[in-house]
């Protein structure tokens, strides 16, 4: 199993360090039967749900999701936010009911005994009063968990309201969790990233790009559609992480330094393609580019620019926002560059 996880691994553009390997050697670990302890896989005393932890980049999500692909348990695996949705919606629906918390556990135990949740992160009072619950229901129920997260457990939900009441729960379900951090310099995500620079394809169509997704990203949604604050914008795909967009088509639609302060809180990283050269006739188009363009500066975001056969310097020929453009460009060509991008938000 680990020759295959460390072979699956190396094509994602990940050369694991010792910290890495000793993740996958303890998640391995954790399902082999030992006889001595008379089959700790099923013995309820022994941890065997991990929460992993650690800066953005680091291969989390990649290494824990490899090794729970590879489980043949009945399973299920959830982006937190798609899971919180799913649970609030059966809260719904139970209405009137009593404990029916305990209702969804007994459910999903139904269903499968291996549970994975991407990206935890407890930000929601509504989330916070019933997850750590929940999650204590199903490790009692014998579900085994696997988490990733950015943030330590101790550090979730912070200064959040009735927080000792998470608290209470985490704390109990902390006695059930092998929790691990990441640590490392690399921020793998970025540096492949920047490797397209450097690669022999010139020119990226969209067929390259969404090889390009998969291979570093999880959980992308082709839906043609981002909602901001209730409006509905053009994209080519997203996931938790990034949002990929035509610049000739997302900066046609109005849209506004709200919509664009939002997106910059609610993702990671930005691909912008399908550039087209404008002039005056298309001054709307690039007002709204350069005001997209100062928001993500400002906010230290990430941004890959796939320009293939243009340079950037002359995606403007107009005059009437020359002075506009001329700071829009400079940000541009540093934006692109490695000191920026490894030294952007986390």
């Amino acid at each position: 199993m680990i020759d295959y996880i460390i072979k699956k691994l190396k094509k994602r553009g990940i050369d694991l360090d010792s910290a890495q390997l000793h993740l996958i050697h303890k998640l391995i670990e954790s399902i082999q039967p030992d006889k001595d302890l008379n089959d700790k896989l099923d013995s309820k005393s022994t941890k065997k749900s991990f929460y992993v932890w650690g800066d953005v980049g680091r291969g989390k999500t990649l290494i824990t999701k490899t090794f729970f692909n590879l489980l043949t348990e009945r399973k299920a695996s959830f982006h937190y936010m798609e899971f919180m949705q799913s649970i609030h919606e059966h809260l719904s629906n139970l209405s009137g009911k009593k404990k029916p918390l305990n209702i969804i556990a007994r459910d999903l135990s139904k269903k499968c005994k291996v549970i994975f949740i991407d990206e935890f992160q407890v930000e929601d009072i509504t989330d916070a009063m019933i997850i750590g619950n929940l999650l204590n229901q199903l490790i009692t129920l014998n579900i085994t968990l696997y988490l990733t997260s950015n943030t330590h457990p101790d550090d979730l939900y912070k200064d959040g309201l009735q927080r000792e009441i998470f608290i209470k729960e985490m704390e109990i379900m902390k006695k059930s969790l092998n929790i691990y951090k990441i640590e490392g310099l690399v921020d793998y995500r970025s540096r492949n990233i920047l490797n397209l620079n450097n690669s022999s394809e010139h020119v990226h169509n969209d067929e390259s790009i969404i090889c390009f997704l998969q291979n570093n990203f999880e959980n992308l949604n082709f839906n043609k559609k981002y909602y901001v604050n209730s409006r509905a914008f053009s994209c080519k795909a997203t996931s938790s992480d990034f949002l990929w967009i035509s610049f000739s088509d997302f900066f046609r639609e109005p849209g506004g330094d709200k919509e664009y302060i939002e997106i910059s809180k609610k993702t990671e990283w930005i691909f912008i393609n399908d550039f087209i050269i404008c002039n005056d006739d298309s001054a709307d188009l690039i007002r709204r580019f350069i005001s997209f363009i100062d928001i993500c500066y400002r906010n230290k975001m990430k941004i890959k620019f796939f320009f293939n056969n243009y340079a950037c310097n002359d995606l403007y020929t107009g005059d009437k926002l020359r002075n506009l453009w001329n700071r829009c460009q400079s940000r541009l060509n540093e934006m692109q560059g490695m000191y920026y991008l490894t030294n952007t938000k986390e």
